[in-house]
């Protein structure tokens, strides 16, 4: 991994032991049903917080946001199955599936009550993980996506990754080559108010092997299985506040839109100065929000531009 957009500026970071990136943070894996064994970074104390990485990244997209976040609470960032350092799994990437593996790996971790923090893909997992396990969970925070069955769909014709990655295999996996992946997640990357600020050398490098875009894919390919899911159970609306942030120059107050379709506390948040790729993008503004809605209790009232992130 590297620590800019450029040429690196830090040591590698292991899959396991002790992280170069900040030393209060260990690397480890653990092992869940359909075959993966999930890489994460853990650290801090108190409360967990559970992060979840979207798609063309890795746990590395909230690197700038651990520490912080790590004062106050236990932070665990997962590389989501077959991503970054966790193994493929053997079918199972719905969202409602993978929650379910996301989940199995907290458990063996030894946490029983968690909050959630999602970006992207990360955040379609986390709300089949709350609905599901709705006790388990005290709160969640979902970044830069609506829901599928409930707004996603009408983005598919804003950039033609959505219908290239959705494609049957082996159609994505035979034209996009090893060649090929800083030309098209650079073009990803240019969904972003400050693409110099996102560490594009570290996911061309994550997403080089062809067994790790095709897990990418398989991810899209659910999104029509994930639509169905969500819809057939919105009645099972999520109870927990849930804090919706979008970029003010991006999605917006679409992802609020979007999770009042399915949960009854949502706090919606647009993030100044940031496109999709908020957690590098303004990952100041994300920790000071986070630690207010994730936090413990505070008598100091907050500034106006972080209000809508108070408890």
């Amino acid at each position: 991994m590297t620590a800019g957009a450029g040429a690196s500026t830090a040591a590698p970071e292991p899959s396991t032991g002790r992280a170069q990136f900040s030393t209060i943070f260990t690397h480890g894996r653990v092992s869940v049903d359909g075959g993966s064994t999930l890489h994460y970074v853990k650290g801090g104390s108190g409360p967990a917080i559970v992060l979840l990485h979207g798609w063309p990244q890795t746990w590395w997209i909230w690197r700038n946001v651990m520490p912080e976040l790590a004062r106050t609470n236990t932070v665990i960032a997962f590389d989501l199955p077959g991503l970054g350092d966790s193994t493929a799994q053997t079918g199972g990437y719905d969202k409602a599936t993978t929650a379910k593996r996301i989940h199995q790996a907290v458990v063996k971790l030894g946490f029983n009550s968690v909050a959630l923090l999602g970006h992207d893909l990360g955040a379609l997992i986390a709300y089949p993980y709350a609905r599901d396990f709705p006790t388990e969970v005290t709160k969640v925070g979902v970044i830069e996506t609506p829901l599928a069955g409930f707004g996603l769909e009408n983005l598919y014709g804003i950039s033609f990754h959505f219908k290239f990655n959705m494609a049957p295999a082996p159609v994505p996996e035979t034209i996009l080559d090893n060649d090929d992946v800083p030309t098209y997640l650079g073009h990803m990357f240019g969904f972003s108010t400050h693409p110099e600020l996102i560490d594009k050398n570290a996911y061309y490098q994550a997403y080089s092997s062809p067994a790790k875009r095709s897990s990418g894919y398989e991810y899209y390919r659910a999104f029509e299985a994930d639509g169905a899911n969500n819809t057939a159970n919105a009645s099972r609306r999520l109870t927990q506040p849930v804090l919706a942030l979008g970029g003010a120059n991006s999605f917006g107050p679409g992802v609020a839109d979007s999770f009042r379709l399915v949960a009854n506390d949502v706090r919606p948040v647009i993030v100044p100065d940031s496109g999709h790729y908020i957690p590098e993008e303004n990952p100041t503004f994300l920790a000071d929000c986070a630690k207010l809605f994730f936090g413990p209790p505070t008598t100091t009232p907050p500034p106006a531009s972080l209000a809508a992130c108070a408890p």
